[in-house]
């Protein structure tokens, strides 16, 4: 499994659905798992993005397949970037 640190910035209509529905994060959370994403880490943030999320996924496409779903609906533009914990980073450098 790979990890990726997801930046995300809402669109006026995620942020009206956020309004109207707060609960609406957990739910998206819910159908990413069924694609093969998992959740490990999820922050609400102030300034350039809205949301910090630390994902964990099987590979490149599930990833792939999470943006272009999310992406799809208009509610959100995503920053994605692969990431390597640092006992893996270490390693590899030896």
């Amino acid at each position: 499994m790979a990890y990726y640190v997801v930046l995300s910035t809402l669109t006026d209509e995620g942020r009206k659905t956020i309004k109207e529905k707060p609960q609406r994060i957990l739910e998206v959370n819910k159908e990413l798992e069924k694609i093969g994403i998992k959740v490990k880490e999820q922050f609400a943030v102030l300034g350039q993005y809205d949301f910090v999320n630390i994902v964990e996924a099987e590979d490149n496409n599930a990833v792939m397949k999470m943006s272009v779903e999310l992406g799809a609906r208009g509610s959100v533009h995503l920053l994605t970037l692969a990431a390597i914990p640092i006992e893996e980073f270490i390693k590899g450098l030896k």
